[in-house]
């Protein structure tokens, strides 16, 4: 029997062990419990893009070189979002979370993994047609520093506004979309109005703390890049931050089906993954 495939297969992972052990240790960020299959695609388009012929090189090029680990630590950040993405989320967020929302004296959102900001300020927009913003913060969190400042701007290219305002009408927007930017020819500036009650910060879901306790907390397609066994580490700090009937919000391949602290939730709109955590 030919034990070479095993050997080689067994010889990449250590490699990528090793490798994300450096990048831990040099940086702080800690992909080791990252899905597997997602860091391994990064890595490699790094290597292709960089004309890099082994992990090993990969390895000896983060230890040595600044500026090369800071370029695969953002190859390795999810930046993949768009405005009012997955518009029936948005719409039920309106429809079953909003009443809820209403009765309180003030309301505070963590948006987790906001990578460029497409989704915070979509919720902003929503927030305030709801007549919910001025007693709303949102915390707008991610690990990448680069991915927050763009997001701090508030700029969008322009060739994406026509998707983004089909994403809003579906979602049960109230106006036309085109009231909440500016534009020339290149990008759609959206107003500083949105801006004035969402707090930007940098923040690492795999080694960072609770930092306060919000009424929601908003993390979709985050989580389906992380072990299970860091999913559900992550889950139990969504539940300390978390307040009595606060709302959890996941991506649509995302569950808490099968993690220890179900129990500790009621579905509000099953199949779009809105939980509330009940007493």
């Amino acid at each position: 029997m030919d034990r070479f495939p095993l050997q080689q297969k067994t010889q990449t992972d250590l490699e990528i062990d090793l490798l994300l052990e450096a990048i831990y240790r040099l940086s702080g960020f800690d992909f080791r419990q990252y899905n597997r299959s997602s860091i391994s695609r990064r890595i490699y388009t790094r290597m292709r893009m960089n004309n890099i012929p082994t992990i090993s090189r990969v390895l000896e090029k983060v230890i040595h070189e600044d500026r090369f680990l800071e370029q695969l630590l953002n190859d390795f950040s999810i930046n993949v979002t768009e405005m009012f993405r997955d518009p029936s989320f948005f719409k039920a967020f309106r429809q079953e979370v909003a009443p809820y929302l209403r009765d309180y004296p003030e309301i505070r959102i963590w948006h987790a993994g906001c990578a460029t900001g497409e989704e915070v300020y979509s919720m902003a927009i929503l927030l305030q047609e709801e007549g919910l913003m001025d007693k709303a913060v949102i915390y707008a969190t991610d690990m990448n520093e680069q991915v927050l400042e763009k997001a701090k701007k508030g700029v969008f290219p322009i060739n994406k506004m026509q998707a983004y305002t089909k994403n809003y009408m579906l979602a049960g927007g109230l106006h036309a979309f085109s009231e909440y930017y500016k534009t020339d020819d290149q990008y759609a500036y959206f107003h500083p109005s949105l801006l004035k009650d969402i707090i930007f910060a940098q923040h690492n879901l795999v080694t960072d703390q609770s930092f306060n306790e919000f009424h929601v907390i908003m993390c979709r397609n985050v989580l389906i890049y992380f072990s299970s066994e860091l999913q559900n580490q992550v889950h139990h700090l969504f539940s300390e931050s978390l307040s009595d009937n606060g709302f959890l919000c996941l991506g649509d391949k995302e569950t808490l089906r099968f993690e220890d602290i179900i129990s500790t939730y009621k579905e509000i709109v099953g199949n779009e993954k809105i939980y509330q955590k009940i007493k």
